[in-house]
């Protein structure tokens, strides 16, 4: 599943680098914390978080076949998790 965020996040945002950073609870719940550029975290948001939105929705549908629950942050870099 991070394979497909990296591959859809290098799609929308060409040439940059984003860290992603995955974090797993018991309950089947995963969290990627996506902490880009100040200058490309507006791109990745969207405008009214559409884009955001939209990685969330492709994301759940992988998450659900594999009996798991997702959630995106997007992580501004003066801001910590």
């Amino acid at each position: 599943m991070e394979e497909l965020l990296k591959f859809i996040i290098s799609s929308i945002i060409p040439g940059k680098d984003v860290t992603i950073s995955k974090e797993e609870t018991e309950d089947g719940l995963i969290t990627f914390y996506i902490k880009p550029n100040s200058e490309d975290a507006g791109i990745l948001i969207g405008k009214g978080g559409k884009v955001i939105k939209s990685i969330s929705q492709i994301l759940k549908i992988k998450a659900t076949l594999m009996k798991k629950r997702i959630i995106l942050k997007v992580v501004s870099e003066n801001q910590e998790n």
